[in-house]
């Protein structure tokens, strides 16, 4: 006999109590996972020697074996193993929002769930009222006035160091120094890739999606002021409505997340609308995270069909 959310109340506390229960397990996951090629580290991928050895793999006795745990691929002779859980590996022209940790010489460092602190050089931002013009000392001296430790950015990868570290630029109006709004750390894999990842919801919020995993979430802004090249951010306080529209859409994000669903526009807004009969507070409780995802599974399964 199954019991749930059992609220005793003593005096003015109230706890709510959730007792074991078993759980059904998805069909459609499983099924998806049969279509795939998964190893865990010391698999034996194949024994045939006419094969390259690519990254996540190594050669033991005549064996190419998995030294990471994720999803075989295969390109002509070469074979390669491809991590399920791993920090962001960045590319070109890749959307991610990253936190500044340190200004240094011309440049600031900033913390984006790589491997290496990613680099956003002086020389790739716009200057506060859109010039355009060689960077002098006086604005390395200003740099602080721009961008300084703990400040939130949106930017976009701009090439790739030999080492793996990212080099940043925030050179359009749309990237820069973010405001008000709440910061979602999910698992890169399940950010979809898209022509854009900044979307003003019709729930009345607006998301950046970052390809490295953060998730931005924020008011939909009114007219925004060019002048100021991306640093300004309002401090206006953000009404009661916008902060419970940005607190559902956060807590959609982490069940999302919890159950591997990919992350886009789309799936975020039909989940939002799928938990809009629960309050923000229960989104959380397993049951009724496994409902809401269920219904926003369905929904995009009917939309791809």
């Amino acid at each position: 006999k199954e019991r749930r959310g059992h609220t005793h109340t003593r005096g003015k506390m109230a706890v709510d109590m959730r007792l074991p229960s078993a759980r059904e397990r998805a069909a459609d996951s499983l099924s998806a996972a049969e279509g795939r090629h998964l190893v865990a580290p010391g698999d034996v991928i194949t024994t045939d020697t006419g094969f390259m050895r690519g990254h996540g793999t190594y050669m033991d006795e005549e064996k190419l074996t998995a030294s990471v745990a994720g999803e075989v691929e295969r390109v002509n002779k070469l074979i390669c193993v491809r991590p399920l859980k791993t920090r962001f590996n960045g590319e070109v022209g890749d959307v991610v929002v990253g936190r500044i940790t340190e200004v240094q010489q011309k440049r600031w460092k900033v913390e984006t769930n790589s491997r290496l602190d990613s680099v956003l050089l002086l020389s790739a931002v716009n200057l506060p009222g859109g010039e355009l013009r060689r960077r002098s000392a006086e604005d390395e001296l200003t740099m602080r006035d721009y961008l300084q430790e703990g400040d939130l950015i949106s930017a976009e990868v701009q090439s790739v160091f030999a080492d793996g570290a990212l080099s940043l630029h925030t050179r359009s109006l749309k990237y820069g120094k973010l405001g008000q709004g709440v910061l979602v750390q999910v698992s890169p894999s399940l950010v979809k890739r898209q022509k854009t990842h900044f979307h003003n919801l019709t729930c009345g919020a607006s998301v950046i999606l970052g390809n490295n995993g953060y998730v931005w979430l924020y008011p939909t802004p009114g007219q925004q002021d060019e002048e100021m090249g991306g640093y300004y951010t309002s401090l206006e306080p953000v009404s009661l409505m916008d902060r419970e529209v940005i607190s559902r859409l956060r807590n959609c994000l982490l069940a999302l997340s919890a159950h591997k669903v990919l992350l886009y526009d789309t799936s975020l807004l039909y989940c939002y609308e799928a938990s809009l009969c629960h309050q923000i507070k229960d989104i959380l409780k397993p049951e009724v995270m496994e409902q809401i995802v269920m219904e926003t599974r369905q929904r995009l399964a009917n939309q791809e069909g």
